[in-house]
């Protein structure tokens, strides 16, 4: 297993991780503004308004009481083959291009291949990851705010808040059949066996970080679908950057793309590789720097 985890790796991130200059907004250019949200978007054509309408209330609220506050928010279409880029660009025009932004990408690549494309090309001195189901009620980024607060000195300007539903995890049971809560018990021994033991909940895709922060994790990260959060604090870990845990609001939203068997298998198998790969040195943890 160790062998095939080593050949088949990919011995580093792709290209989106360079440094284009002239390209457009670059995470590794000075931050312009005080927040960037990035919103991944896989045929949410449906589920996506509900979620950017309390967003950029929100959002728009908060800049008319503090007027220095500016943010972005970066819908990043998942190769998706629904409306879902037409209905992003509506909330383009209705706010301006400078406060919503599109990137849309012409294949699938997953729910962390289009996170880290939106973290690249933002401008915020802190990023927010916010899912477009809209599960986590905005206004709980006032919370995860609290919890990198609570943190600072922060090292090298690095830290990472993390929204967490494990204080749910009593409720959500009692509403599962035994199947999946079997498949969820073990997901969660994997993840704590092979690579983060101090984060109850690490799927929760409400994820605040800090700039230097989003670009040492996310220049190093290779999952690109379920399992990447895990790989992101994997490396946040590795990196000793300090790491908030903070109950939000959570409630579950029909219209789900995880496919409880399949999935869980997949995130299983990317979560020993995730391992095994770091501990053959196939991956290797790089400080990111622009030449």
């Amino acid at each position: 297993i160790c062998a095939i985890a080593h050949v088949t790796a990919k011995t580093m991130p792709h290209k989106d991780t360079k440094c284009r200059k002239g390209s457009g907004p670059n995470i590794r250019d000075p931050a312009t503004r005080e927040l960037s949200v990035v919103v991944p978007s896989y045929n949410e054509e449906d589920r996506l308004p509900l979620m950017m309408d309390e967003a950029l209330d929100y959002l728009e609220k908060r800049q008319k009481r503090d007027p220095s506050f500016t943010y972005e928010v970066i819908v990043v279409n998942d190769g998706s083959k629904d409306q879902t880029a037409k209905v992003a660009k509506e909330y383009c025009k209705k706010y301006g291009s400078d406060k919503v932004r599109v990137i849309s990408l012409e294949k699938n690549r997953g729910k962390g291949g289009a996170v880290r494309t939106g973290v690249f090309s933002s401008r915020g001195k802190k990023i927010l990851m916010a899912d477009a189901d809209g599960a986590t009620k905005f206004a709980d980024i006032e919370k995860v705010e609290e919890g990198l607060k609570n943190l600072r000195p922060w090292p090298k300007e690095m830290a990472i808040s993390c929204g967490s539903r494990a204080h749910l995890e009593k409720d959500s049971i009692a509403k599962r059949s035994y199947f999946r809560t079997l498949l969820m018990y073990g997901f969660h021994f994997l993840v704590w066996f092979l690579c983060v033991k101090e984060i109850r909940d690490t799927q929760c895709g409400f994820k605040l970080l800090t700039r230097e922060a989003a670009l040492q994790t996310f220049s190093n990260l290779h999952i690109e679908r379920w399992a990447f959060d895990v790989e992101l604090l994997y490396i946040a870990q590795r990196l000793k950057i300090p790491i908030a845990e903070v109950a939000v609001n959570w409630t579950e939203i029909e219209g789900s793309k995880l496919v409880p068997f399949w999935s869980w298998l997949q995130m299983g198998r990317d979560l020993l590789f995730i391992r095994l790969r770091y501990m053959t040195g196939a991956w290797k943890l790089e400080a990111k720097k622009c030449n």
